[in-house]
């Protein structure tokens, strides 16, 4: 690694990108935790998850639906989808242009009201999982999937609003001099929370802690057995009584002084690895690597990629470009290159915490079981 540690690469980005900052060094652990959601996100594309994917939707508790929390990515069922081919222009292309073009192709929108999204802006400035319209138990998003001269190629599917997965990712930084963030175990907390709130599958502990998994079923009855074996179960079976309301739950933790190693966990990990199903975490190898071969020291043709992020996070910015949710169009389509290309090494950045002795292609396994269930039949 390029840098002994990230916090060595974190004082880097802070004299040569945040220098204006008043302080400097907290703007740039903010942008650290910005690229850890970026990285998960191209991750997730690079495993063909596109079009399962919304950013930032309210998630209701298991039986509490009064409440909800805000999740980076949730993965859905698609109930329908179809490809655009629209035109290109010095306009921007907006979710009415794109309904439009869907109600010439006979795609059925009775029950939806349409949002104000841009899927890409004037300044070709992309909305990544956009949302172009809302129904009662539904939404419908676009993603662009190629690119020609003239003309864009868009995925538009309609997923259902309950999700069968959700990421959160988890990163936090500490004051010069101070040992421990005050919030770190807070942010772990709430992390927590959410991960133990969202899915059906609730977990039990014995007396002398062996983790169990009850289900409850629509007649009131319910299923219990030891909580791994469970998860199985659920997820290569078709029982729709286990799987109209089971979420699984992957957390993304990296490090800065709080949360240690996988190896060397504190009680904040030890929090977040009893809590998500799955609990993976980038190692300052991995964010090295993204920042060095990116946005510090970019081969020519990656370049446009650190100029999205400088202009992002430039003295007198006017837009940020390089978000989760709206980045540059050129570096989307370079990064989606990156993460597909070099998709073995990047796996690499990652260590599983928890289930133990777990690897990442299972996860992967996993989640293209979920999403190729008939959850028309399940859902129903």
């Amino acid at each position: 690694m390029a840098y002994e540690s990230v916090d060595k690469l974190q004082n880097v980005l802070a004299d040569s990108v945040f220098h204006y900052a008043k302080d400097k060094k907290k703007a740039a652990g903010r942008a650290l935790g910005t690229i850890v959601e970026i990285i998960t996100f191209y991750l997730l594309k690079s495993w063909d998850s596109t079009k399962h994917i919304s950013i930032e939707r309210g998630l209701a508790e298991y039986g509490n639906s009064e409440i909800t929390h805000n999740v980076e990515y949730s993965l859905h069922p698609v109930i329908r989808e179809t490809i655009l081919s629209l035109q290109k222009s010095d306009k921007s292309l907006t979710a009415n242009s794109i309904l439009k073009e869907l109600e010439n192709s006979n795609f059925d929108l009775k029950g939806f009201i349409k949002t104000s999204n841009l899927l890409v802006n004037k300044d070709l400035i992309l909305r990544n999982a956009c949302t172009i319209a809302n129904s009662d138990n539904s939404f419908l998003l676009c993603n662009l999937t190629g690119l020609k001269s003239t003309e864009y190629l868009i995925t538009v599917c309609e997923q259902d609003s309950k999700p069968f997965a959700i990421f959160e990712c988890k990163r936090v930084g500490v004051e010069e001099g101070v040992k421990k963030g005050p919030q770190t175990i807070e942010k772990a907390k709430q992390g927590a929370y959410v991960a133990r709130s969202a899915s059906s599958l609730q977990k039990i502990r014995t007396e002398n802690g062996e983790l169990y998994g009850i289900i409850y079923k629509s007649d009131n009855t319910f299923d219990i057995k030891p909580y791994y074996e469970f998860i199985q179960e659920i997820i290569f079976s078709n029982n729709a009584e286990l799987l109209r309301k089971f979420i699984l739950t992957i957390g993304v933790v990296s490090n800065h002084g709080n949360w240690f190693t996988s190896d060397n966990q504190n009680k904040e990990l030890k929090v977040l690895a009893q809590s998500y199903d799955w609990l993976l975490f980038l190692t300052d190898k991995g964010l090295s690597e993204f920042i060095e071969n990116l946005i510090l020291k970019p081969a020519p043709k990656y370049k446009p990629i650190r100029d999205s992020f400088i202009s992002s996070y430039s003295e007198g910015k006017k837009k940020n470009q390089f978000t989760k949710v709206q980045i540059n169009l050129q570096a989307d389509r370079l990064l989606t290159d990156f993460f597909i290309e070099n998709n073995a090494e990047i796996e690499k950045w990652f260590n599983i915490i928890s289930p133990m002795r777990k690897k990442l292609t299972t996860l992967k396994e996993e989640l293209v079981e979920l999403q190729n269930k008939n959850w028309l039949e399940i859902l129903k």
